[in-house]
């Protein structure tokens, strides 16, 4: 949930400021942009600023979406300035609800991690793998931190090796070896006068670093628009000279998983889908004071729902649904083949 940008390149604060006005104009997506702004305001050093943030959430009469991530990032927020004991509390809090997203588990394992509780981050990594992965053989994609995390600090405690370790290996795809990436000897390496031994220091961590930037990078880089049958017909229907653009609602959905494939082969990572609809269109049209029929609207409008969190990753995960809302498996749908 964190932006990575470097600190030097951006202004947080203005950043921040400019998310907040975007809350304002779609209070629907006040949570996605409410958290991005908050961190923002962390990296800028405002850190009460970002726990107002937060709380403006907790105490918003609008249900969230995740309202556990949303206290794991306040409590990690609040033990970077000197709320300990506030943060424990929250953490606790959050520990117990077991909650059923990997997001919040990883928050605060990582925050206890990162202030030396190194057993209890270690249990905290176990017991939101318990819970979300349990036997699986094939933990789904947003567990892969998790695993990667209880297998760093375990590495660190000096833990034998175990079924999920063992995991944690066999899914890591970087070419610098989870065992290298973790090793607790690394930190002397640092201060070595060898240039070879801080090269290849240099080496390990520019591999974890680009797998924790792409793990964290928001939003989707690249971001196909797609329109369900409904609202291409009123779209169309609404706006003809569109109908250059989609002939047909099934080429429209077979352009869009051929451009997903062409797209993966080239190496871009991070592709996602929006879905549009009519009225949002129409809205976002009227705020860049063009007409619906401009079709170079079109690519702006699905970037800006990326933006705005409402993008979902492609290709979905083996044995769920098919993004085009046939309610097929992808596998047996459009993913045939891949």
């Amino acid at each position: 949930m964190r932006p990575d940008t470097p600190a030097e390149n951006v202004d947080h604060n203005a950043e921040a400021a400019r998310l907040e006005r975007t809350a304002g104009l779609y209070p629907q997506d006040a949570e996605h942009l409410l958290l991005q702004a908050a961190a923002h305001r962390e990296l800028a050093g405002d850190r009460p600023g970002a726990t107002a943030l937060y709380d403006r959430l907790l105490s918003s009469s609008d249900p969230l979406e995740n309202p556990h991530l949303v206290r794991a990032l306040k409590a990690s927020n609040l033990w970077e300035y000197d709320h300990e004991a506030e943060a424990r509390a929250i953490i606790d809090g959050v520990r117990a609800s077991a909650p059923r997203h990997p997001a919040p588990w990883l928050i605060v394992a990582e925050s206890l991690e990162s202030h030396d509780e190194l057993e209890a981050a270690e249990a905290t990594f176990t017991e939101g793998l318990r819970l979300l992965v349990g036997e699986t053989a094939e933990p789904p994609q947003s567990t892969h931190p998790l695993l990667y995390g209880r297998h760093r600090v375990r590495r660190m405690l000096g833990a034998a090796h175990d079924q999920w370790d063992t995991l944690a290996d066999t899914l890591h795809s970087s070419s610098v070896s989870l065992d290298e990436l973790h090793d607790p000897k690394r930190i002397w390496s640092l201060g070595s006068d060898n240039p070879a031994e801080l090269q290849a220091e240099i080496g390990r961590l520019r591999a974890e670093l680009g797998a924790y930037r792409e793990a964290l990078s928001r939003p989707f880089p690249v971001a196909i628009l797609h329109w369900p049958a409904p609202e291409l017909h009123e779209l169309v229907s609404a706006y003809p000279s569109l109908a250059t653009e989609y002939s047909s609602h099934e080429e429209h959905l077979s352009t869009i998983e051929a451009s997903l494939r062409e797209l993966a082969a080239s190496g871009t990572p991070n592709l996602g889908i929006v879905t549009g609809t009519v009225p949002s269109y129409e809205a976002f049209a009227a705020s860049e004071g063009t007409h619906p029929e401009d079709t170079s609207l079109l690519p702006q409008y699905a970037t800006t729902l990326a933006a705005r969190g409402r993008a979902v990753a492609w290709p979905p995960e083996q044995g769920r649904v098919c993004w085009c809302g046939s309610e097929r498996v992808y596998d047996g749908c459009h993913g045939v083949g891949v």
